[in-house]
């Protein structure tokens, strides 16, 4: 529970060796001025239980050391040690010189605490506080994403499956130790008769064996669940571990499914390419072009569809703000009809969309532009003046495949200008894209001078995750799981802010006093 007061009384004797020693133009001083971490007490109140429990540490508290932390990129005992005796961090949590410290294991309690949620809704209140003085704007969004290694080490598959094995028997040994015991004895029973077989056969072999524990397991959860009691943490975590089993097996039936899990440590990290391939997570931004604010974050798995995530984050930041976006700056990645229609709709989203076309290679043969269509008669008629009215959905159901017949083109005049070769079935194939309006129309804006500005100043977002990764160790997440990852981005973002914030609001005036001294 939390206590009635958490006011720090600060001796005149701290309060002189503050004045004294931390400068007043200190970072940590001008972000006090600044942000009111005061605000949020409340937001973290509900994680807290009214009456019962020791009296809890300061949240506040906990959470202005969250951003020391990820500030100067220390570790929680790093973090806490410096505390210790940096005068300058004691001022910015509002610490005397005798008070003590909390142990630094209760920084991961207080993150699991209040979760990736109420990370979030502070997050969100920072930016509200930025957009409060004037400084975010909501004439262009600029979104870009960039990769996150996980926090693991890559097993093999043999490992990965009896890393999972033995998961699942450590959380049913509470119920059923002795039918683990057996199992147990079982799998050793199995890499002793299988030590001199492929790689391929004592895989398989493990397999087998982790189908029969997963279905003896169902049986035991099974009847767990028709116990009266409320689910226990035991329970629960047999439950998960039952899930992540069946996740794993499907896996191995599906070898060619996108979706496939890495590890067991860190069941939601995934394999994606970002430039190369990786495993792990992707950071995925949206930044205010005119104050490079970031205004909203989230983490994905690596196989996630970041173009798609931006209506997400438009959406969130509208929902929490109030506010109208006008404009999007997207990489090649946004250029996809389904989402350029989405948010285009002005019933929906209602942006204008800036984002660079996929090249079209030239070509001297006939283009799909070339034909002419028309869906009311479902007809499809060529430079030639033949039609057709043979089509079918393409393979992505984006758009109509129509198919000309193979003597018509035979015999007529245009084929050298329409195909390379007749094929011995068919004649032409055409599609026509259903987003074909979307796709001319992001390409003739490519030409204009509104283009090429926002274009110019998408830069600032390569340079807003260049300073994520570079000086917030960014690159790598601390922690496992994709909850705890986003807690880390958030505070990263966090940081990120009111370090732009100070530099826009209190830096100028400073260099202007500056200056009249001169």
């Amino acid at each position: 529970m939390l206590r009635a007061n958490y006011t720090s009384m600060l001796s005149d004797q701290d309060q002189l060796i503050f004045d004294t020693l931390v400068p007043a133009d200190h970072y940590l001083r001008r972000v006090n001025a600044l942000v009111d971490f005061e605000r949020y007490r409340a937001t973290m109140a509900v994680c807290y239980h009214a009456t019962d429990g020791r009296p809890a540490n300061d949240p506040v508290v906990l959470l202005k050391v969250g951003f020391l932390q990820t500030h100067y990129n220390l570790s929680d005992r790093e973090v806490l040690a410096a505390i210790q005796v940096n005068l300058a961090f004691r001022y910015f949590l509002n610490l005397a010189l005798t008070d003590t410290l909390p142990h630094s294991s209760l920084l991961t309690v207080f993150r699991a605490r209040l979760g990736a949620s109420l990370y979030q809704q502070i997050f969100d209140g920072v930016v509200g506080q930025a957009r409060a003085v004037g400084l975010v704007k909501d004439r262009l969004r600029l979104k870009d994403a960039t990769h996150v290694i996980a926090n693991i080490a890559i097993p093999s598959t043999i490992r990965l499956i009896a890393q999972m094995r033995e998961r699942l028997l450590s959380t049913a040994e509470p119920f059923a130790a002795d039918q683990v015991s057996a199992e147990r004895a079982q799998a050793l029973a199995i890499r002793t008769a299988t030590s001199d077989l492929s790689d391929e056969e004592r895989l398989l072999a493990r397999v087998t064996h982790l189908r029969q524990i997963v279905a003896w397991a169902d049986l035991l959860s099974k009847n767990l669940e028709a116990l009266p009691q409320e689910p226990s943490p035991p329970r629960r975590a047999l439950a998960e571990a039952l899930v992540l089993a069946h996740k794993l097996l499907a896996d191995r039936d599906n070898p060619d499914g996108g979706d496939r899990v890495v590890s067991i440590q860190d069941a939601d990290a995934r394999r994606g390419m970002h430039g190369a391939y990786f495993t792990g997570y992707l950071l995925d931004v949206a930044l205010d072009a005119d104050s490079q604010i970031i205004t909203a974050l989230s983490v994905l798995p690596a196989n996630a569809d970041e173009a798609a995530d931006a209506t997400s984050l438009i959406r969130h930041e509208e929902s929490i703000h109030g506010n109208d976006i006008q404009i999007l700056s997207i990489d090649k990645a946004g250029f996809r009809g389904e989402l350029l229609r989405e948010w285009q709709n002005p019933d929906a989203l209602g942006l204008e969309v800036v984002v660079p076309p996929i090249k079209v290679e030239p070509t001297s043969y006939f283009t799909a532009a070339d034909f002419t269509h028309t869906p009311e008669a479902k007809t499809l008629t060529c430079p030639g003046g033949v039609s057709t009215q043979r089509r079918t959905r393409n393979r992505v159901d984006t758009g109509w495949k129509y198919t000309f017949a193979h003597d018509d083109c035979a015999t007529c005049p245009l084929q050298e200008r329409c195909l390379k070769h007749l094929a011995k079935a068919n004649g032409r194939i055409v599609v026509v894209n259903d987003y074909a309006a979307e796709y001319t129309a992001a390409r003739q804006k490519v030409t204009t001078p509104g283009y090429q500005q926002v274009r110019h100043e998408h830069r600032a977002i390569e340079r807003k995750l260049a300073e994520v990764v570079r000086q917030h160790d960014g690159r790598r997440a601390r922690y496992r799981g994709r909850a705890r990852v986003s807690i880390q981005y958030l505070l990263i973002g966090l940081v990120v802010n009111v370090k732009r914030m100070v530099r826009l609001l209190l830096e100028p005036a400073q260099r202007g006093e500056r200056c009249a001294m001169v």
